[in-house]
Order: structure tokens, then sequence, then C-alpha cells
């Protein structure tokens, strides 16, 4: 009977630890260099199908503290992803535009390749599995 309960006790303390195992990932990301403490840090995680949409895989806002933003992406599955942020001063929780078009927040992409024009799928993308990742975006 000792037997019994002893493997019923351990079948259960298994199948427990098991299901707390994730097939997820985290993101972790960082922006060491904001200008002033105005506003929020708002970033966006895209898969390639909605990258630079109005519908990404999950937004974040940050605190802006000492001219650092972070935050963290949770519950990501295994795959290709990339992150936009911008330094929304004005907390109207978009890219502003002057007249010609230019923005006038500073703005990021994971990988930091900032060339001229808007962000870039093939640029921006990385890659994650079930780790723990973290990045930083330079604004």
């Amino acid at each position: 009977m000792k037997t019994l309960l002893l493997f019923f006790a351990l079948t259960l303390i298994n199948l427990t630890t098991n299901a707390q195992k994730s097939d997820k990932a985290t993101i972790t990301v960082t922006v060491p260099n904001v200008s002033g403490s105005d506003g929020h840090v708002l970033f966006s995680l895209y898969d390639e199908t909605t990258f630079m949409t109005p519908s990404p895989i999950q937004r974040r806002k940050s605190e802006i503290t000492n001219g650092i933003a972070k935050i963290t992406f949770t519950n990501v599955p295994a795959g290709v992803y990339g992150i936009t942020c911008i330094h929304d001063r004005n907390d109207n929780k978009r890219m502003d535009f002057d007249v010609n078009g230019m923005p006038t927040e500073s703005y990021g992409v994971s990988n930091n390749n900032m060339s001229y024009g808007p962000p870039v799928w093939s640029d921006a993308k990385f890659e994650i599995s079930t780790e723990e990742l973290a990045i930083e975006i330079r604004l």
C-alpha cells in the first residue's frame, strides 16, 4: 500500500513539474538611449505577416527611467519575429510625422539596422526558440 501511495505521489509531482515547463519564450527588450523622460516608449512584436501593420502580435508600453526603457514580451512561441519601438513623447499612442512625412519622434527596430525609409522585415527579423532572449534597440 505504501508503495502504491508513493507511486501516485511521485506521478503527481512529475505531472505538476512538467506542466510548469513552457514551450514559449521570453524576450526582454531594452532601449538604453531614450532622450528625455517625457511620454513613454511603445514596443510592438511582429511576425512576417503582421510586420508594420496596426495589428502586432503583442504590444507593450514602458516608462522611461534615467534614459532607459525596458519591457518583456512573454509567452512567445518559437519562430521568427521583429520588434519596433517609438518614443511616444506626447503619449498619443502613435508615431508623429511632420508635413514632409519625416518622423518627429525617435524610433528603432530589432537588429538596429537604421537605413533611410521605413523599417524592412529582412533587416529586423530574428529567430527565437524556447529560451530567454535579451535584445537592445537603439533609437
